[in-house]
């Protein structure tokens, strides 16, 4: 047993920047509270076997917190103030956690809840939302991360049923779901997105082993070969990348909110650690040099918690861009790598223990930089955006 215990919430609010969260906000903001203190003992061993206990998933729909804010028939949709309280919260606690939510609500339930027909509506979207079924996300492939748009994976119309062949790297839940939202070119260039349940003939997917990142969730590599799936599998609402690329853009300010979730963690993590650690006599805390590290780490957390919520308010009034959400991630993330780096010093050799949490959020932080856009591509947009030139080529 730790002499320490750094895994407890201090509310870290310096600004006050949540003090006005609506009630009905805040009810979200407990539950998903409640659930990183009903699992968090296990989430250390979890992450150190690489070990992805389904059973989170499943108790995440039973507290109806796999929504993201995704609207639909039969769904208890929440506000984006909510869901980004949510996905941070649960990144406090652990970043596999926070990406079981982006992947099952922010993705492939999204997919859905947009592009589907009522009828693909009516069998996913409430088993999805309740985490009775887990959904995946297939666009990724081996040789197109940040270029998406480039995807090889085919569709070949043939009578009434859809051909696919291709493959796909680093899809959340692509070995242990129920289905997956594929999405693959077809003989007109078009990308179109496709519902196929991950027992169709032709899908194979291997989990993939050795990552150092969100050990607490499984990413796939899958490889299509001649899968057939009927013409009802295609989302009809899906008809071109810019389709695509809206999830995507929906998702992008949920990274933001997690990178907020762990700076959180490590920042409060460190600052317990300085109250509690005795050190010639006297608690680190009392030493000038620590103050100014937490004093530093807690200006780039407000300024986190501030990039968030008023992003959140532009989403919740439709004025937010595709590109200010870019700016946010681009930012949260490496606010949060800069904080990792603080954190894990100031608690020295226990900062690479597990029982501290530190480290953990430290190669967490790692993925969450990277996926759903890296830092390069976030810059282009941007400064696509400010200065009106293209410079991805």
């Amino acid at each position: 047993m730790s002499e320490y215990e750094l895994g407890t919430a201090l509310d870290t609010d310096y600004y006050g920047v949540f003090e006005n969260v609506p009630a009905e906000d805040r009810a979200v903001w407990q539950r998903a509270r409640d659930f990183i203190i009903e699992i968090l003992p296990e989430v250390n061993d979890a992450w150190d076997k690489a070990e992805y206990p389904l059973r989170w998933a499943t108790r995440l729909g039973e507290l109806d917190l796999l929504n993201d804010g995704v609207e639909g028939p039969g769904l208890n949709t929440i506000s984006p103030l909510a869901a980004g309280l949510a996905t941070m919260e649960l990144s406090r606690g652990d970043g596999s956690i926070g990406t079981i939510v982006g992947v099952q609500a922010g993705l492939a339930l999204r997919s859905v809840a947009m592009y589907g027909s009522d009828e693909q509506k009516a069998e996913w979207l409430v088993p999805l939302s309740r985490g009775e079924k887990l959904g995946a996300f297939a666009l990724t492939e081996p040789d197109h991360g940040s270029d998406s748009v480039s995807l090889e994976t085919t569709a070949v119309r043939d009578g009434d049923e859809w051909v696919i062949n291709g493959s796909k790297k680093w899809i959340g839940n692509g070995s242990v779901g129920h289905m997956s939202v594929v999405w693959a070119r077809d003989e007109a260039g078009n990308v179109r997105g496709f519902i196929v349940p991950q027992d169709t003939p032709g899908y194979s997917a291997t989990t993939i082993t050795g990552k150092v990142s969100l050990r607490a969730i499984h990413q796939a590599e899958i490889t299509f070969t001649n899968m057939r799936v009927p013409a009802d599998a295609v989302l009809p609402g899906a008809n071109s990348f810019k389709d695509t690329a809206k999830i995507l853009f929906a998702t992008r300010l949920g990274v933001a909110w997690g990178a907020l979730g762990h700076a959180t963690a490590m920042y409060e993590a460190a600052l317990t650690y300085a109250q509690q650690r005795i050190q010639f006599g006297k608690p680190l805390a009392s030493f000038q040099m620590v103050q100014e590290r937490l004093t530093e780490m807690l200006a780039e957390l407000t300024s986190m918690q501030m990039h968030c919520l008023v992003l959140t308010q532009r989403e919740a009034a439709g004025t937010m861009t595709p590109t200010q959400a870019s700016l946010a991630k681009y930012n949260n993330t490496r606010k949060a790598r800069q904080i990792a780096q603080i954190a894990r010093d100031m608690l020295g050799g226990n900062g690479i223990l597990l029982e501290h949490h530190v480290i953990r959020h430290f190669a967490d932080v790692e993925a969450l930089h990277t996926y759903e856009g890296t830092e390069s591509v976030q810059a282009l947009l941007v400064g696509r955006d400010v200065t009106g030139k293209g410079a991805f080529a």
